[in-house]
């Protein structure tokens, strides 16, 4: 079995590198990942995409992943900042004209675009960016969203057997030469064929957040990044939940496979400053309107939980959308890096809610740290 360490795409496309631990950004073509109302707040400005990009850029970030959003999750709000977006490939391919080093994704919700296009989208983007592009896959989860697309969501299994038609037709589109025919449950295709192909081969990475046995079931088969979300901070707890992925990728399809995830971050001279800031916006400025509005869409029935429980989940999706949290000093957030690595994680998405502020003081002091750490070659 070939380690993706080995991985050929690795000589244009630095999430194949060997630092130990890879670093991104998340959110950043909208309102980043934290449900607040601060004016700092990201709000899906251009000028704020190219500043951090170049940042993290120069600073050898390996991923610069946006998330697909139509639309607001208050639906009596429809024009609410939660729905605030750029377009992801649009978004992608500029973006990877500010920058030379890292990796650019784009995220596609399988319902809203045909597999052809979005064949031809990412292979112009791959050749536009020098072969370091990547693809966020989603199966697609938000009713009212695929309601505007005249796309009623599917039963969760259905939902990945779509993507998994989505993804097969995508890649023999990136491979073949010869036009051909597939006929499946949910596309038919006669004498697809797309031209010019991407500029890796066999095709550019792709990335999945699959949480359910179905979506694990689909990363494994499909993802280089299997995105997780991390629920503890004992790493013998997050090894495990990673190694489920990587075991389920070996045993049932001969692959290996990176294991993402995603963290908010809040860096300050002293921890108290820090856990300040973060009840600033969290708490004090928190967006519990869009927080309700996400938790109908999710079907969570709160009544159901204790208020504690309650309570704290809230205050997680407030503050990170349910992330990985990094609050504190430089000091402390490298130990918590530390702690991933350990569990078995090989890269993570950061957002902040001043992303550009964040990023600076991230660059300055964390990142030695992690070098110092070995965490990053340096």
């Amino acid at each position: 079995m070939k380690s993706w360490k080995d991985d050929p795409r690795a000589d244009t496309n630095p999430l194949f590198n060997d630092n130990p631990l890879k670093l991104g950004l998340f959110g950043l073509n909208g309102i980043g990942i934290s449900m607040t109302n601060v004016p700092e707040a990201p709000n899906a400005r251009w000028s704020e995409s190219v500043a951090v990009s170049k940042i993290a850029d120069e600073a050898g970030f390996e991923a610069n992943v946006p998330y697909a959003r139509w639309r607001g999750f208050i639906e009596e709000e429809p024009s609410h900042r939660s729905g605030l977006a750029m377009d992801c490939y649009t978004w992608a391919a500029a973006t990877s004209q500010l920058t030379s080093r890292g990796g650019v994704f784009s995220t596609s919700h399988v319902p809203t675009i045909h597999p052809i296009a979005a064949a031809k989208q990412c292979a112009t983007i791959d050749l536009i960016s020098g072969g370091r592009f990547g693809l966020n896959v989603v199966a697609g989860w938000n009713k009212p969203e695929l309601d505007m697309f005249g796309a009623p969501m599917k039963e969760h299994d259905d939902r990945y057997a779509q993507a998994a038609e989505w993804i097969e037709i995508i890649r023999q589109l990136w491979t073949r030469e010869e036009a051909f025919d597939f006929e499946g449950q949910y596309y038919a295709i006669k004498k697809g064929i797309s031209l010019p192909k991407p500029m890796q081969k066999p095709f550019p990475p792709i990335m999945n957040a699959g949480g359910s046995d179905r979506g694990r079931a689909f990363a494994a088969k499909y993802a280089d990044m299997a995105f997780v979300i991390v629920k503890s901070d004992d790493p013998d707890e997050i090894r495990r939940e990673a190694d489920l992925y990587r075991r389920t990728a070996r045993e049932e399809h001969g692959r290996d496979i990176q294991i993402w995830t995603y963290a908010y971050v809040v860096q300050r001279e002293t921890e108290q400053e820090a856990r300040d800031y973060l009840n600033y916006y969290a708490v004090e400025h928190g967006d519990d309107r869009a927080l309700d509005g996400w938790m109908r869409l999710q079907g969570m029935h709160t009544q159901l939980m204790p208020k504690d429980v309650m309570e704290a989940m809230r205050f997680r999706f407030k503050a990170g959308n349910g992330g990985f949290e990094l609050v504190g000093t430089a000091d402390q957030i490298t130990s918590r890096l530390e702690l991933l690595k350990q569990g078995g994680i090989d890269g993570v998405l950061l957002g902040w809610v001043g992303f550009e502020d964040g990023i600076q003081r991230w660059v300055k002091d964390v990142m030695p740290r992690m070098t110092q750490a070995g965490l990053r070659l340096g």
